[in-house]
């Protein structure tokens, strides 16, 4: 048995290799897109604050410790008496440890720090949903671009075979004198313009898979194409209020807002607690020993215990508390402003996207009857150059004009697809089970 039958069975053994969808891309992009994981790292650190606000409110516990080498040397200044010595010098070590312990009773800025945790924490979430719907629509729009601009250089590749068809008619046509120059050099002129064309889009299909290798982290494959037979379909519900009404309430950007504005509320509050007084039980223990001592060579050993309240009122912090309580009030109004501007733009993003879907609806119907006629005309201007009732020029025209038409039908569907989940995002519902939705307009 040769190796070429061998090798064609395990050829016809082997998984075919499928093409990618809009879900297997936005799965990898999950995985490599940098931005996307660095809000993912931002949404952990986040979720931080909430214990280090709640440690404020619980006690604090320290251990001190010490140990100390000693040297002494005395001297009597008083007259000498019987049996005492004059003086001397000598070494020794002390020791000693501390246990305290630390309770807030009352401290009004803690509480309020320790609130405030809790909307951090919440506002961090939306960011984090936001950049996940962020990154279900740049993956999108960047499948699409490439799908583009593989049509693209696919309808160029088209017209210039066809161009080149006419070119050489052309010089036939003049050859044997039924054509003059103006048709050959007519047909030269588009031919040099649609090779320019075909640099550009060439260039333009390897810049879009580039970008989209910057989601993925690799090169992307074969995608799966838009199914040409796919009916697109009005918005659910067909009213542009109810949608706008959605992302008034669900809108992630504004849910954002929104809960930063009332962190700002909270900064506010906090800051003018710094002049409250605060209240807290202390508690101590500590040994101290040492092994001997500068009158005659004792050692010691004592130890001792406290507890207590302790009470701390702020009176004069030279203005700076003032300063901080103005400054968190200026932010808030900041906060209320970047809440109103959230509002409008989630409002405007709801129309654009609805009337997005709505008219790219219309547009890729319109633009199939306009390909279909296109073609019709095509077909019947080439019939008519064959019998002599039409030019070489006009065959050209009719050629640029389909292939224009099947670029905007192909722009069109791409459009109306992204569009359905810029108006899903506009109104915070967007999911990546929406993808699989999209899905089913892909082959």
């Amino acid at each position: 048995m040769t190796l070429r039958p061998v090798f064609a069975i395990l050829l016809s053994l082997s998984p075919a290799v499928h093409a990618a969808d809009l879900l297997a891309i936005y799965n990898d992009a999950k995985i490599q897109d940098p931005a996307f994981q660095a809000a993912k790292a931002a949404l952990q650190a986040a979720q931080q604050k909430l214990p280090e606000g709640r440690a404020l409110l619980l006690p604090s516990i320290g251990l001190g410790a010490n140990t100390t080498y000693n040297h002494f040397t005395t001297a009597l200044n008083t007259p000498v008496q019987a049996g005492f010595p004059i003086g001397g010098s000598g070494n020794y070590n002390s020791n000693g440890y501390t246990v305290s312990l630390s309770q807030p009773v009352f401290q009004m800025q803690s509480w309020i720090q320790f609130d405030e945790a809790h909307l951090q924490v919440a506002a961090a979430e939306a960011q984090f949903q936001a950049a996940q719907q962020d990154l279900i629509l740049r993956a999108a729009s960047a499948y699409f671009d490439v799908l583009l601009a593989m049509d693209n250089v696919e309808l160029v590749l088209a017209q210039k075979k066809a161009i080149s068809e006419q070119l050489q008619q052309a010089k036939q046509n003049f050859e044997v004198g039924t054509a003059t120059i103006t048709d050959t050099n007519d047909a030269q002129a588009r031919f040099d313009l649609i090779s320019s064309q075909e640099i550009a889009a060439q260039s333009d299909l390897e810049i879009r898979k580039r970008t989209l290798a910057t989601l993925i982290g690799k090169m992307p494959g074969e995608l799966e194409q838009v199914n040409p037979r796919f009916e697109p379909k009005a918005p659910f519900p067909d009213d542009v209020q109810k949608w706008v009404d959605a992302s008034v309430k669900n809108n992630l950007q504004l849910v954002g807002s929104q809960i930063q504005e009332k962190i700002a509320e909270k900064e506010v509050e906090r800051q003018r607690a710094g002049h409250y007084p605060t209240l807290s039980v202390v508690a101590s223990y500590g040994e101290n020993s040492a092994s001997g001592g500068p009158l005659l060579d004792l050692g010691y050993n004592t130890k001792s215990s406290a507890i207590g309240l302790q009470f701390n009122l702020p009176i004069y912090q030279g203005g700076g508390i003032s300063a901080q309580t103005r400054e968190a009030a200026a932010n808030l109004e900041k906060s209320k402003d970047e809440e109103e501007n959230a509002r409008r733009n989630a409002e405007l993003n709801a129309r654009q996207a609805f009337l997005g879907v709505a008219n790219g609806m219309a547009q890729v119907k319109a633009l199939e009857q306009a390909l279909v006629s296109s073609k019709t005309s095509l077909e019947s201007t080439e019939l008519g150059s064959q019998v002599g009732v039409r030019t070489a020029v006009d065959v050209l025209n009719a050629q640029q004009q389909f292939y224009s038409a099947k670029r905007d039908l192909y722009k069109a569907r791409y459009d109306y697809l992204l569009s359905e989940l810029k108006l899903k995002a506009a109104s915070g519902s967007l999911k990546s089970s929406d993808l699989q939705d999209v899905n089913r307009a892909l082959h």
